[in-house]
């Protein structure tokens, strides 16, 4: 096994995935929610970078190809199971999430049957595309952890007609009630329309996957 720094940045990204949900487990709201936004923006931004130093210094290696789609899988898988365990089960949500799960499983499957043929399902730049989209998606979905938790609080010890009349003008908005809703429902729909994006793209190149693989299965 060569660790070279493309590889060490992949490594520290799978071993980051399961401690999405620790945080969860062990940390308040906001502080899991900011965690999680931070940790995704990285892991989308180090999913590009250790990719392009394994190309311009020559570090290709068959270890970082094989971690590398499984530390993206990870992040991925556990980060939607999170979301969905904290949401209200909302169809708009699980739906695109178990697109998006059955594909992995599905293209997981196709590489194990086919052993040592399954190079013929090398990664593809829109599988690149759709990963990164994803994390993306994930990203802004924990943010909108964060609006929320920060509105609830800033309501705390008011009446319902106190908040309707802030949030209508009548009364002023000191505590910044108005941009703190904004961004939890612009997060969750931008959040959402990234999601199902990201399963329109996750299901195309699962097709794409799989009629590539159509020839070895024949028989």
């Amino acid at each position: 096994m060569t660790w070279n720094i493309p590889n060490i940045l992949t490594t520290l990204r799978l071993l980051a995935a399961p401690l999405v949900a620790v945080m969860f487990l062990y940390f308040t709201r906001p502080y899991a929610d900011i965690f999680a936004v931070i940790l995704f923006v990285g892991a989308a931004v180090t999913d590009w970078f250790d990719g392009y130093l394994a190309r311009a210094w020559g570090q290709q290696t068959k270890l970082g190809t094989m971690l590398d789609p499984i530390a993206d899988k990870a992040m991925v898988v556990i980060a939607l199971m999170v979301i969905i365990g904290f949401s209200s089960w909302s169809p708009w949500l699980v739906l695109p999430a178990t697109m998006i799960l059955f594909r992995e499983v599905f293209v997981s499957g196709l590489r194990e049957f086919l052993g040592d043929t399954a190079g013929t399902l090398k990664v593809t730049q829109l599988a690149k595309w759709k990963t990164t989209l994803q994390m993306v998606a994930i990203a802004v979905l924990f943010s909108q952890g964060v609006f929320e938790h920060y509105f609830g609080m800033s309501i705390w010890g008011m009446d319902s007609d106190m908040v309707s009349a802030i949030l209508s003008g009548e009364e002023p908005d000191l505590h910044g009630l108005s941009w703190k809703l904004a961004g939890a429902e612009w997060a969750g729909r931008i959040g959402l329309w990234l999601l199902w994006l990201a399963a329109g793209l996750t299901l195309i190149s699962g097709v794409d996957y799989f009629r590539k693989a159509v020839p070895y299965l024949k028989g």
